[in-house]
């Protein structure tokens, strides 16, 4: 890694990305930058109606990202302080390969070219993974009303991608370390070691890089 640290976490939905980027600031005292998810008008349509919200819905998650990442670049990174995210913007691409078609994926892509050209990525990624039996319950228990309609199926099939996605970046960016968490068997959350099992690796990549 290079510069200040940039650390992004992602995985599925429910996957419990929030609860650790949350855990891991307050522990590093790095600034917390978290997605926009409630406020996106469309997402709860999407769930109801995929092919007919798509592109409104993953332009919304696009065009905000970017603005945060934006000011994340001015206001923390160009002056030397830490970050931790909740997501990474390659995630966009996730699920627009999986929700878009035709001339409106085209399009997508077109635009995310543009604008992530010179947005700051980060320097360290934490991959969190989990059975979708995990992941249902999860969802189940934070019981948000905009996701009360996700397929089992769809979030299966979002899973598979994540996998491929990171499998792929791993290897289109081998300078940049992946820790993945299998949260099937870790719960950071509720087990104290769990998390210190994560931050342990964490504080690993740290040193490797700043030496």
């Amino acid at each position: 890694m290079k510069d200040v640290p940039f650390i992004a976490i992602e995985g599925p939905i429910g996957v419990g990305k929030t609860s650790l980027a949350e855990r891991l600031s307050s522990h590093y005292g790095f600034h917390l930058l978290k997605e926009i998810v409630d406020e996106n008008p469309f997402l709860g349509k999407f769930y109801d109606d995929i092919r007919e919200w798509s592109f409104q819905t993953e332009m919304f998650f696009l065009c905000n990202r970017f603005k945060q990442l934006e000011d994340v670049e001015n206001d923390y990174l160009k002056k030397q302080k830490p970050v931790i995210a909740d997501y990474h913007i390659g995630k966009n691409m996730i699920f627009a390969q999986r929700t878009l078609q035709g001339d409106k994926l085209n399009k997508y892509k077109q635009i995310y070219q543009i604008i992530t050209e010179d947005i700051p990525l980060p320097n360290m990624i934490i991959y969190l993974h989990a059975s979708l039996d995990t992941l249902l319950d999860r969802i189940e228990c934070r019981g948000r009303e905009i996701e009360k309609n996700i397929q089992p199926d769809y979030l299966e099939q979002l899973s598979q991608d994540y996998d491929v996605f990171m499998k792929q970046f791993g290897q289109k960016n081998p300078h940049i370390p992946i820790i993945r968490v299998n949260g099937d068997e870790m719960d950071f959350v509720n087990r104290k070691e769990d998390l210190e099992a994560i931050i342990k690796q964490v504080d690993e990549k740290l040193i490797a890089y700043s030496h």
